[in-house]
């Protein structure tokens, strides 16, 4: 048995992966904005959501498909965006891709990935969605939203919150800026972290190297690594803009960085088919509210008019179970899935999703209810003073 079947829950594969990547890598993932205070509030906060269980029901098998926008997935979690994810593993955007279609659920393909968007649509067998950033303006964002149209995904994933690039001090420490820079002279202080996980660098160098943006192709060429932080500076997004978004798409639009019921009003208002409750995995604006928290205002202020979705913090099925009981049609994760990827590719990804099915199975079980469908509210006790007002 490998050490990725050994792995018991997602901080298990989160150590191999630490193991496995250089440290300027590992904590790309890992890592959040500023003090990290988000980043660990995300999953610090189900702790504060208990469990109310029906006991003495009989078992039956437990039912864990759901539906969003009309499309049909057999999990109750879809893959976020994570960008850069080739550089995890060998062409990893199509390596998660093809393990979350094997699962039968969907994955969400970052601007910021290193892989074609076609070559990672044609990877999957499930549903693909593919997440928006404005880097390079109007006509070159139209222009990947043709090749998304034409490639066959399912539903555009704009996100809001990335005025700017977050403060990401491991990133500073770690040396990124200049690993990437091409200057020995000061690449030279980091080089050790590189060197020491010879196993990654052949799989980086058989992969063809530092990776670029494919997908983001400027007059110049497709965006090279180093350029990333200046182009996200100028790539906001306002509510005026999902008016040429829609007309340019043409389908299903997700709104994905929403965390207070005014913007989750606005997001619905500007024609947004569903929402994420989303605080970028706390990698922008530190000390903003976990996302278990936000949801039932969001569910308040917007339930009854749109689908809601949220990420930031899944560790554990009983997790994905809460954000249902709150009011979610589903959930998106992002770490999960890259932690496995980062740890052994695409069986890293595949443990990463049977830990987190097996653990939602278990926890509705243990609650009295088979079907993900059935849960609401009256199977958890979240914090009073997480709920508005009735």
């Amino acid at each position: 048995m490998s050490k990725i079947d050994r792995a018991v829950n997602i901080e298990d594969l989160r150590r191999l992966a630490q193991r496995r990547l250089p440290r300027v890598v590992f904590d790309y993932i890992d890592g959040g904005a500023d003090s990290e205070v988000t980043l660990r509030e995300n999953c610090s906060a189900f702790d504060a959501v208990t469990f109310r269980p029906r006991n003495a029901v009989a078992n039956a098998p437990c039912k864990l498909q759901t539906t969003v926008l009309g499309m049909s997935f057999e999990l109750p979690f879809i893959f976020a965006p994570v960008g850069s994810s080739r550089m995890f593993y060998p062409r990893g955007e199509c390596v998660a891709a093809k393990e979350a279609g094997h699962a039968g659920t969907g994955y969400t393909l970052s601007t910021l990935s290193g892989c074609r968007l076609e070559d990672v649509k044609a990877s999957t067998t499930g549903r693909a969605w593919y997440q928006l950033y404005l880097i390079g303006g109007r006509e070159v964002a139209s222009a990947a939203i043709a090749r998304a149209k034409a490639a066959g995904f399912s539903a555009l994933v704009v996100t809001i919150d990335t005025a700017v690039a977050g403060m990401r001090e491991r990133d500073i420490r770690d040396g990124a800026k200049e690993l990437i820079s091409g200057n020995p002279l000061t690449m030279w202080p980091y080089l050790p972290q590189v060197l020491s996980r010879p196993g990654w660098l052949i799989d980086c160098l058989g992969d063809g190297g530092l990776m670029h943006f494919p997908n983001i192709v400027l007059p110049e060429g497709p965006l090279q690594y180093e350029d990333i932080g200046a182009a996200l500076a100028q790539s906001t997004v306002t509510w005026d803009d999902l008016r040429w978004i829609r007309e340019a798409w043409n389908g299903p639009i997700i709104v994905k960085g929403v965390m207070i019921g005014e913007d989750a009003r606005k997001a619905v208002d500007a024609g947004a088919d569903a929402i994420v409750v989303s605080n970028h995995g706390g990698r922008q604006l530190d000390s903003v509210a976990a996302t278990i928290r936000a949801l039932p205002e969001i569910v308040a202020a917007v339930g009854d008019r749109t689908e809601i979705l949220l990420d930031g913090g899944i560790r554990r099925g009983s997790d994905v179970v809460k954000a249902l009981c709150l009011g979610a049609r589903a959930v998106l994760v992002g770490r999960a899935y890259a932690y496995g990827l980062g740890a052994g590719g695409g069986p890293g990804v595949a443990r990463a999703i049977e830990i987190l099915k097996s653990d939602i199975i278990r926890t509705l079980r243990l609650l009295g209810c088979h079907d993900v469908a059935a849960l609401d509210r009256s199977y958890v006790m979240p914090p009073a003073q997480w709920l508005p007002p009735s």
